[in-house]
This record gives C-alpha cells, structure tokens and sequence, in this order.
C-alpha cells in the first residue's frame, strides 16, 4: 500500500515515567541524523498508526475517560488502534513490554511476532492520554500524535534491557525529567514535559487534555473534555 507522506497521520508516543515521587525520570531516545521527521532530537517513543493495528486484540482497555477524550475531533473508534500503535512503537523502538503474561489466540500478526515470542499479551488499561498535538503544516510529514503516559511499574521486565529495541532510536536513556530540556528536544516535547511535571502528584488521568492543534490559519490549544458514557 502506498502512503501519502504529505497527509497527515495519526500517531501515538509513549512517555515512560519512573520514579514518579523520588528524582522522576522518563524514557528517551535520538532521532536519526537522516531522519526526514525531527532529525537528531531526543524524543519519546513513538510513531504512526499502522493499517492493521485496530484488528490487535487487546487483553484490557484504555480507562473510559481516556477513551472518551480521544474520541473528541476524531476519526470515528480510532481509540483502539492508538492504543495499539502505543504498544507496539515502545516495543519496537526500546524493546520494552507493556502487557502481561499470556499466550495470544489466533494468528500473530507480523509486527507482532517478536512481542508475542516474549509471552505476553498488550494491554492498555495503564495507558493514560494526556496531551495530543498536531504538527504544522510545511513540514515533510506530519503527525496528530496523542502522547500516552504510563507508569514505569507497567513495564514487564528489565526496565534497562534495550537489546530487543530497534535502531529507530539511538541513545535510549531514562532522563532526569529535572536535566530534560538540556537535551535537543522539539518544540512540542518541552510543552509535553511540562504538563507530565504537573502531574507527578496525581496517578489519575488527567479531566481534560490540551491538544496543540497547528492549521494553516493558526497555532493554538484546546482542552479535550469528553465524558464516559453514563455507567462506563
């Protein structure tokens, strides 16, 4: 299938937070020198929604009210497939497992195979949406990512061991979320840092979640503020 790089693209990033109360730190990694999407910039994991990522099973789901906020000017039931994509972008970029052990049921797709060697089965229910931005137009792609965070006490395993990751990203490193800025980082990952600094107190997703939206008229923030439906 050929895809339109100049469309824009529905994505999903990954922040890691460890240590949330004693010196926090969260997960990062450098973009390709190459890269035609932020090149050399520390980043979180992350990337595009896949065609076949609403078709993965996930054995618990997103919170209700981070379902509801992502419905919010959205594609219609793209919830499941960004919470997917989430999945397996920090699986394929840092070789870090969000899941829990079991075996799957019916056939593994092929981006699949090596988490599912692992023995575990992705799930969401830890994954809180906390801010979404769209990139500007003018650039050589553009995304509308929704950033995901999620506790480090999630991750099945070494939260060290890097050897499954590919070489997406280099450098991968737990960053002092105190030292980040003293990285390269893009524009939006400093707003990200400072929301996700506002919640290191709080464990609960958050009541509304800001979304950087950059169109051909303007550059400006919403608040998403969707509601569970009554009983979820």
């Amino acid at each position: 299938m050929t895809i339109d790089k100049s469309a824009v693209r529905n994505a999903a990033t990954v922040i890691v937070l460890r240590n949330r109360h004693d010196n926090p730190s969260i997960l990062m990694g450098q973009r390709g020198a190459k890269a035609a999407f932020m090149p050399n910039k520390f980043v979180f994991p992350g990337g595009a929604v896949d065609p076949d990522d609403g078709a993965v099973a996930l054995a618990s789901h997103l919170p209700d009210i981070c379902h509801a906020r992502l419905a919010e000017d959205s594609a219609p039931d793209l919830q499941h497939a960004l919470a997917v994509a989430a999945i397996r972008e920090l699986w394929e970029e840092t070789g870090l497992v969000l899941g829990r052990p079991d075996e799957w049921s019916g056939d593994i797709p092929q981006d699949w195979q090596t988490y599912a060697q692992t023995g575990h089965v992705p799930t969401a229910h830890a994954m809180q949406f906390v801010f979404r931005a769209l990139t500007p137009p003018g650039r050589p792609r553009r995304f509308d990512a929704r950033f995901f965070l999620v506790d480090a006490g999630e991750i099945q395993g070494d939260l060290d061991d890097f050897t499954h990751a590919s070489d997406e990203l280099s450098h991968l490193q737990w960053v002092q979320l105190s030292d980040a800025r003293n990285f390269d980082l893009p524009f939006i990952t400093e707003i990200v840092l400072a929301e996700i600094g506002g919640r290191l107190t709080d464990p609960t997703p958050p009541q509304s979640v800001p979304y950087f939206r950059n169109n051909d008229e303007a550059s400006h923030v919403i608040r998403l503020r969707g509601e569970p439906m009554p009983g979820g």
